[in-house]
Parts: C-alpha cells; structure tokens; sequence
C-alpha cells in the first residue's frame, strides 16, 4: 500500500463507517454524479445500464450503494445471470468490460464485496465475477484472458497519424484513396446489420436490434454510431461507440466482406480516433480483447499496447473459473453450425442465447 492509499484509509476511518444499502430508483442522478467523479467509475457503472439489464435482458439487477456520513463513498452495479445452460452468476458488470466497486477507498470497496458476496450466497449462485481494472481480492482465482488496449490521443490530428505504425496507417490511407466516407448515424438500423452479418460469419449469436436502440434511448449523445461508406454510398462498415468523461470507447462494431479490401476497418477508427481528436478528448479506449485473437493483433498492429483485465472470481460452487466464450473448445460444432443457419433464423434465435452469455 503507497502511503497515500494508506492516508487515505486513515481519512476513511476518522470520517466515519461505512454502511451498504440497495439502490433505489431515486439515487439515479446521485449515482451518476459520483461515477462521473471517481477515477475508479467507467462508463459501465452508470445507472442507465440497469434499467437496459433489466428490461432488455430480463435479468434481475442487484445495484449497491456505499454511504458514509451521509454522502455516496461507492458503487456497485450487480446483475444475476440464471441460465441452465451456462450457469448461476453474479456479475458486476455483464455486458461491460469493466465493472467492480467504484469507491473513494478500500474500505468502501471491501463493504461493496462484501455486500456482494453475500447476495451471491443468498441467492443460490455459483459464483461472483468482479471485471475490474485493478485487483481488490488477493488469493480470488483471476480469469487472465482479456486485456484492454488504452492510449492518448494527441491535440494534433496528425500527430496521431504518425503513431500508427507504418503499416496500418498505409491502411488508413488506402480507405481515404478508396474513396471511404464516414457519417454519424442517428439510428441503429445501418449499423445493426453490418452488426449482424459480422457476427454470423464469425459464428457467434447477436444482440437484438432493440438493445443497440436502448443503448441510444438511454445514453444519448454518449452513444454514437459512425458508418463508413464506399465510393458508391453503401454502407461497408460501422462502429457503436461510448463516450464518458475525456474517452472515447469503439464498443460494437460490424462490417460486409467487402470492407477488408477497402480498408474501411482501418479507415473506420482512424476517422473515430480523428473526430474524438476534433472534439478535445484525451484517451481513445480500444476495448476488451482476448488474448491470441484476430481482434487482439489487430489493435497490436495500430500500436496500443495490452493491459490485463483483473477479473476476479468469488467461486462457491466448482473449483475452476467458467469458460463461456467462443474460444472454449467444446463450443467448436456448434459455432461451425451457427454460421450455416441462415440469417433471419440467427437473428431470432442469437438473443435468446447470448443474453445469459453476458
């Protein structure tokens, strides 16, 4: 513990106990007042995700507050994921890729798991999962498979330019000769089935289309979707990015076959990271990767570096940390399958599955 950590517990204890409560849909603004403050608060803390969770997903939320002398000391948002095929969870934040306690210090956090730790017990789940930044939990079993790739983003367009290596950034300048165009969308209609058609091909089942619209509804202009066009004006590609204080997060994102030739990927977060350059913001956040992945080199070749993700788990039932994720083997047939079954049938079907996923 640095002795400003330790300072600050001392502060923490002098100024009072901390006590944990459910929240109520009154502590909403509250709620968000204190994510956007604390350094630990991501995007996916908001309270917004709660009411998405709930209604979208139907799956019953657990939100905790962390109070001292009065005042919000700590969040944590908590959803219970119930599933006979991929198990009993509780997980703070499905969805995201970040989540945890997000507390003015360590003993706030500790009450937040703790308080957690205890629902998990007392509702029957297998386990609790903490997708945090930063371990909280020495001796919990760590799921060391995702990584997120983070980095600054200059004042100067082109001086971003000049931080992609050579390689990729002959990409983005072959999307601009290509004659690729990027445009903001206010819909989600564009976006969704070159989200959909991505997915299929890589085998995986989608999120409905009313989820990216509630994302939208919810968030508001802190929800953007930018489409890149060929030369022709049809859609090639398209991204679904976060905003949240001075960092822009590309979270969802689909494209046809053709955008690979066009090198309109390349060209697609070179004009996010451009326009986010445009609007003053100081961080481009590339999001979640798994380890030995196409999406992981990917963002390697654009120069960004892996950070792990400290996914701490609170096991109470089995002895070994879930794999439910496409790079599980036992999940190889029916991928294979999954991409042979035609588009309207996956589109039906993939929400049904991919909401327990989380």
């Amino acid at each position: 513990m640095t002795y400003a950590e330790a300072t600050a517990e001392r502060a923490a204890r002098v100024a009072g106990p901390v006590t944990v409560r459910r929240y109520e849909p009154r502590d909403a603004a509250a709620w968000d007042d204190f994510v956007a403050r604390c350094p630990a608060g991501t995007f996916f803390h908001l309270s917004g995700w709660r009411g998405i969770i709930q209604d979208v997903f139907r799956h019953r939320c657990h939100y905790l507050v962390a109070e001292r002398d009065g005042a919000v000391a700590g969040v944590l948002p908590l959803a219970e994921i119930a599933s006979r095929l991929f198990g009993h969870a509780m997980v703070s934040l499905p969805f995201g890729v970040y989540g945890g306690p997000a507390a003015n210090d360590e003993p706030a956090a500790r009450a937040l798991i703790d308080a957690a730790v205890d629902i998990t017990k007392a509702r029957g789940a297998d386990h609790l999962e903490l997708r945090n930044r930063a371990a909280h939990n020495p001796g919990w079993p760590v799921q060391d498979l995702y990584v997120t790739f983070r980095r600054e983003i200059l004042p100067d367009a082109d001086a971003n330019l000049l931080l992609i290596p050579r390689k990729q950034r002959a990409m983005v300048r072959k999307g601009i000769k290509n004659g690729l165009t990027s445009e903001i969308d206010a819909g989600v209609e564009r976006f969704f089935a070159l989200y959909a058609d991505n997915v299929h091909r890589h085998g995986t089942p989608p999120y409905p289309k009313r989820y990216f619209a509630r994302l939208k509804e919810t968030f508001g202009d802190a929800c953007e979707v930018l489409i890149v066009k060929d030369a022709a004006g049809t859609p090639v590609s398209g991204v679904m990015s976060f905003y949240f204080r001075d960092e822009v997060l590309p979270y969802y994102a689909g494209d046809t076959t053709a955008a690979r030739d066009l090198a309109a990927n390349d060209f697609k977060y070179w004009e996010l990271m451009r326009r986010a350059c445009e609007r003053g913001l100081a961080v481009f956040d590339y999001g979640r990767s798994k380890r030995d992945t196409g999406s992981f080199d990917f963002k390697k070749n654009w120069g960004f570096e892996p950070a792990p993700l400290v996914y701490e788990y609170r096991l109470l039932r089995g002895d070994a940390i879930p794999q439910n994720n496409p790079l599980n083997p036992k999940y190889r047939a029916f991928i294979a399958l999954w991409r042979q079954l035609p588009r309207p049938i996956v589109n039906a079907l993939g929400p049904l599955i991919v909401r327990n996923l989380g």
